[in-house]
């Protein structure tokens, strides 16, 4: 697995982190949500150059140009719903993807540990397919593991891009760890040192999902 850290040289996603991450803006969930769609746009754009071209002919007003053109769409995966706002910057670069919903959620014990169940997904047949799986944050791993190996349930892709935008140390070996495939490439805005002891990344941001959407009352 190739891992890409597109923090580790300075850009404007710097400030789209910083943003995200400051309490003082998290109060705002418009603002919240269009930084995460335009980190996603940042990563589809990152991802493209890893992405098969053809050179086509396109007519302009004074003659033929042999431009360059995406080969073919890639799909799309989400796991819902923090996924929600990154996947649609995804979808404005690559806007006649595919795309395909998986639904997982946290199932609190009586003792307030947790387990990451798979509940439902709705996608079209990944065979052979380029396929894109954001999550914005990547804390433990489990979810992104349950949402990859979701994924060979509608086929066998081509090559998978699992993207998120802060991970803890502890999450990424965790999922370096249980995805061997070599056809996999893990992209993260930011990598930081520590998790809560109920997997909340530190610093991190807080719930992803929340701040976008609303506070929610947890599956128990």
């Amino acid at each position: 697995m190739k891992v890409r850290v597109l923090g580790n040289t300075h850009s404007i996603l710097d400030q789209y982190l910083a943003e995200i991450r400051d309490t003082g803006i998290q109060t705002d969930p418009l603002r919240f949500r269009d930084n995460l769609n335009r980190i996603g746009e940042i990563f589809a754009y990152e991802i493209s150059k890893e992405m098969q071209f053809e050179i086509n002919d396109v007519i302009t007003p004074l003659g033929v140009a042999k431009v360059p053109k995406l080969c073919r769409q890639p799909v799309l995966a989400t796991i819902l719903r923090a996924g929600l706002a990154m996947h649609n910057g995804l979808l404005r670069v690559f806007d006649r993807a595919e795309n395909c919903f998986i639904s997982a959620f946290r199932k609190y014990t009586e003792g307030g540990e947790f387990e990451i169940e798979f509940e439902y997904m709705a996608s079209p047949s990944l065979d052979d397919k380029v396929v894109i799986l954001s999550d914005p944050m990547l804390a433990s791993g489990k979810s992104m593991e349950i949402g990859y190996e979701a994924l060979f349930s509608k086929g066998k892709p081509a090559h998978i891009h699992l993207v998120a935008i802060i991970a803890s140390e502890e999450g990424v070996a965790y999922v370096k760890n249980a995805i061997k495939d070599e056809n996999v490439t893990l992209w993260l805005g930011a990598v930081d040192p520590e998790m809560t002891p109920k997997s909340y990344i530190v610093p991190g941001l807080g719930d992803a999902g929340d701040l976008a959407f609303g506070e929610k009352i947890d599956s128990k």
